[in-house]
This record gives structure tokens, sequence and C-alpha cells, in this order.
């Protein structure tokens, strides 16, 4: 940030001090806003990764290069907990964590249309289109298709929308917004997947609102819940059912 536009509890790099939800030696966990993207794209627009690096720079007055490994990505639109590690060590165990599917990630998600069950556990088969950016909701197994497994719950409901948790198994390109899609419930502002308007900001109202894992050096769990972006919809469902 820079001179006059620095905001309160504003850091050097860019990062806002409440947006860093834990930090130590080995790991750095970052609530990402949804307009951020984690890593570098054709875009070319600064990703949160380099504005990470840059506030380790600042902060541990450290010369030359800072290292940061990209654990896992959110989809630009998308807010919430992302991970990078700040060793190589932690990096490559953190990989094995989440390729032995050892890393529980939760999201919530804001839809329009009420679910068609309380609760329950969707299995498909998703095949991702490279051309279009998109992913398509197959019942079967094909050579260009891959398994696809989420469970969701009904958490609240407002006059308007309907607040539903949910517990990825795999992580798919666009899973959660193909899947939820598929039953009827695309994610508000989700223009992509079917919500037939978009968010003023270009946001969708998904977040990844918990990260479970074993600490890869001290082996302790590890849980971290990110607070919820700044919205009235996000704001509501805070306000009313505060215990979630």
């Amino acid at each position: 940030m820079q001179g006059n536009n620095t905001k309160p509890g504003a850091i050097s790099s860019g990062l806002l001090e409440e947006n860093i939800l834990f930090e130590d030696n080995h790991i750095i966990i970052i609530n990402k806003m949804p307009s951020q993207i984690v890593q570098g794209d054709k875009t070319g627009d600064r990703p949160l990764s380099e504005l990470v690096k840059d506030y380790l720079k600042v902060k541990y007055k450290k010369q030359g290069e800072v290292y940061l490994g990209v654990v896992h990505r959110l989809d630009r639109p998308v807010s919430g907990a992302v991970v990078f590690a700040r060793t190589s060590k932690a990096l490559t165990r953190l990989n094995a964590l989440i390729k032995n599917r050892e890393v529980n990630k939760t999201y919530w998600a804001v839809v329009k249309n009420k679910p068609p069950k309380e609760s329950d556990t969707l299995v498909n088969y998703l095949r991702r289109d490279e051309a279009k950016n998109k992913s398509f909701v197959s019942a079967k197994s094909t050579s260009s298709t891959q398994l696809a497994s989420l469970s969701y719950t009904l958490l609240a409901s407002s006059d308007n929308y309907y607040l539903i948790e949910i517990d990825l198994q795999t992580g798919r390109h666009h899973q959660i917004r193909a899947q939820l899609a598929a039953i009827g419930c695309p994610i508000k502002g989700d223009l992509k997947y079917g919500f037939p308007r978009s968010n003023p900001d270009a946001s969708i109202h998904l977040h990844a609102r918990k990260v479970s894992f074993i600490h890869p050096v001290s082996l302790k769990l590890l849980s971290i819940i990110a607070p919820l972006p700044k919205d009235p919809i996000w704001d509501y469902f805070n306000r009313q059912f505060p215990n979630l």
C-alpha cells in the first residue's frame, strides 16, 4: 500500500493483518478476498502469492528471493482460507497430505433454490472443458472424466437464500460449482453455472470456511476458520446464526 491509500491495519505488501489467519516458521494461511488470484495467470494481475512474499520479506527483513510454496488454489471469485508453505519441507509434506486426502476442507455456499435434501452426498464424474474453463457433470465414467464426491448439509435460510455447508472428498476443477448446479442449486452470482445474475464485484457466494490438517512439522492438529467476507447476505447469516 502506498501513501494516503494505506488502510488501517494494512501491511506494506498490500495484505491486511486481519487476512492473516495463521503464521509460523513453516506455514502461512491467508483469508483470500474474492477478487484475488492465488497464482499468476494470463491476466497479468498481481497474485496473492506475491503479496504474501512481499509481506514476509518486509516483516522478516529478508534479502533476496523469499520462498513460498502454493499448496492449493481457490478460483478467483471464491473467498476463504488458502494455505501456503514457507519451507520446501513443509510444501512436500503438505502435498503428501493433500494427495492422501488428509486435508479437510469445508466450504459455505449461498444458493437461491432449496436443495432437494437437507443433507446428501453427491457422487458424479466431471469433464473439464479447457476452452470454456468449465466443468460438466456426467453420470458415467469415461476416459475424459474424473470422479467427484462431496457431502452437503443445509445450515440455514433467509427469505430468499439458503446457506449450505460442503465437505469435499475430492478436489476437482470447479467441483462445488458444477455439482451444486447439477442439483438445481447454482451458487449466487455464478453466471458460468447458471445463476441468473452476477454479483456487483464479480464474486460468487462460495467461501472456503475451514481447513484442517496435521501440521507437517509439529504434528499437531491445525484447524483454521476463515471469517466471511463483508457483504449483506453473508452479514445476515452471521447475525442470525452467530454460532454456526
